[in-house]
């Protein structure tokens, strides 16, 4: 068996350290004895410091308990196939609340716990019975929708006088004979996990009445994965190479790393000739970063960890003693700000490319010069039709909208006013044509009649002419003849008297 089964607590107040986080649990599980439903646990702490053993012992105190941990397939449907109907039915052995344990929810990755998360927050929601969830990393992006929703509380690490009294503790119920300062490097390798330190004691002393530090060769010095923040203060706080570069062990690419330490440099430093010399080891880590990318040699990092370690850390005179709140970088915030915009800047650079028989980056490259020349109307008009840009890829160059181009107008439709006094205007005009036209047509008709009177006295003179001649004719010849038309081939007019 065991020794860490063997030796687990039995009761909460039998769990070594974290005394404050122990009375807030305790005041959780009195307000549901009571009736009173509370927020969902959320215990945070490093590995080995005893939150799933605290949540076993919570247990105790409801009807019946559901478990579902890292080994488990977590996605959305089987989470909500599980817990999802258990949170909302009642528990076979009583009309108790039943307990609901999640371990390790920021372990929540891959496909295979696809939408794990989103099936948490639901069951949150929804749930009428008391949750405890478990996280080993504070700062893990998979559980910051999570913590708005839950009552956090952070497991600390176990002093190692701590350690050492239960490993003392354990020898003697074992009949082991020890050595104090033994147990004492045990507890320091562990460094602050609990059940590391019983396992170790567990494989040198399994078999034996005694341990010495011979026994300790046996065991090799744990490699441990520290906190990123931890980290960071071992390397703005110390001057100790050893300890930097054991406190630069980290599960986390050495970018992200070198981003968390630039920000905080300020936070720490205050002399400006000591924040000038750590910037400057900062920008040749960066430089080799760079590198190491570039060429796909990553032999350049170790370049990287000892300029934004070592490096950092000897440009301070002297280690400050005081408390420095520490922040994560802004730098990812930033880009998630600032996504929409580039992804702008790659869709106008990708539509310009095209037409100008560049890369993205070439273009992007003449964007400068494209913004003086989006500004006359014209101009930016014929640039954004021929790179076919619409209104809010143009925003790219200039703040402002194009104007459309001016059409010719259609005349604006005329009021009733406008009507009554065109049909008025009209109405005028053609009494006046009307009238004009009367007068014209009376002077004419009077005109008319003076002509056939004229005509007809005329006539009635040439009658009583022709018929004078005809007379004088007769006379003479003693008989009547008619005019002749003609006379020797030449017209006559009838009305010709000679």
């Amino acid at each position: 068996m065991l020794w860490t089964e063997k030796y687990s607590p039995r009761k909460i107040d039998d769990v070594l350290g974290n005394k404050k986080a122990i009375e807030q649990i305790d005041e959780w599980v009195e307000n549901w004895e009571h009736g009173e439903p509370q927020k969902c646990l959320l215990l945070i702490g490093p590995p080995g410091t005893g939150k799933t053993t605290l949540a076993h012992l919570i247990a105790v105190f409801f009807s019946d308990h559901i478990e579902l941990n890292a080994s488990d397939k977590r996605s959305f449907d089987i989470i909500m196939n599980t817990i999802g109907e258990a949170s909302a039915a009642t528990s076979l052995f009583g009309k108790g609340k039943k307990l609901i344990i999640l371990d390790e929810v920021d372990g929540l990755h891959g496909n295979e716990d696809r939408g794990g998360i989103r099936a948490i927050n639901k069951i949150i929601k929804e749930s009428h019975h008391p949750i405890i969830m478990m996280a080993n990393d504070p700062y893990s992006k998979r559980i910051t929708s999570l913590k708005s929703k839950c009552q956090v509380i952070n497991i600390r690490k176990v002093h190692t006088n701590s350690i050492v009294a239960l490993l003392k503790r354990i020898c003697v119920k074992e009949g082991i004979e020890f050595e104090e300062h033994v147990l004492r490097t045990l507890a320091k390798r562990s460094n602050g996990d609990l059940r590391s330190a019983i396992n170790d004691l567990q494989v040198i002393a399994q078999g034996k009445n005694s341990i010495t530090s011979n026994d300790l060769e046996i065991i090799s010095e744990k490699d441990n994965v520290n906190n990123i923040f931890d980290s960071i203060r071992t390397v703005l706080k110390s001057k100790n190479p050893k300890r930097i570069k054991n406190a630069l062990r980290l599960d986390s690419e050495p970018g992200f790393i070198l981003e968390q330490i630039t920000e905080n440099i300020p936070r720490e430093y205050e002399k400006p000739e000591e924040i000038e010399k750590a910037y400057d080891m900062v920008a040749e880590a960066d430089m080799y970063l760079g590198r190491a990318f570039h060429t796909r040699h990553y032999g350049y990092w170790k370049y990287t960890y000892d300029l934004m370690g070592l490096g950092v850390a000897l440009a301070k005179d002297e280690t400050y003693k005081k408390f420095s709140r520490y922040a994560s970088s802004t730098f990812y915030s930033k880009l998630s700000r600032n996504r929409a915009k580039r992804d702008l800047r790659d869709r106008v650079a990708t539509k310009m490319g095209e037409k100008m028989h560049t890369s993205r980056k070439v273009a992007i490259e003449q964007f400068p010069y494209f913004e003086i020349m989006f500004q006359p109307e014209d101009l930016a008009r014929d640039l954004a039709d021929y790179f076919e840009l619409d209104d809010a890829e143009v925003k790219q160059f200039r703040k402002r909208k194009i104007k459309k181009r001016k059409t010719k107008k259609a005349p604006k439709s005329t009021t009733n006013k406008d009507k009554s006094n065109r049909k008025k205007s009209s109405a005028s005009v053609v009494s006046k044509k009307t009238k004009t036209s009367t007068k014209s047509s009376k002077s004419t008709e009077k005109e008319e009649k003076k002509v056939l009177t004229e005509d007809s006295n005329k006539k009635d003179e040439d009658k009583k002419k022709k018929d004078h001649s005809s007379k004088s004719v007769s006379k003479d010849n003693g008989e009547s003849e008619k005019p002749e038309a003609k006379d020797n081939g030449k017209q006559v007019s009838l009305f010709s008297f000679k």
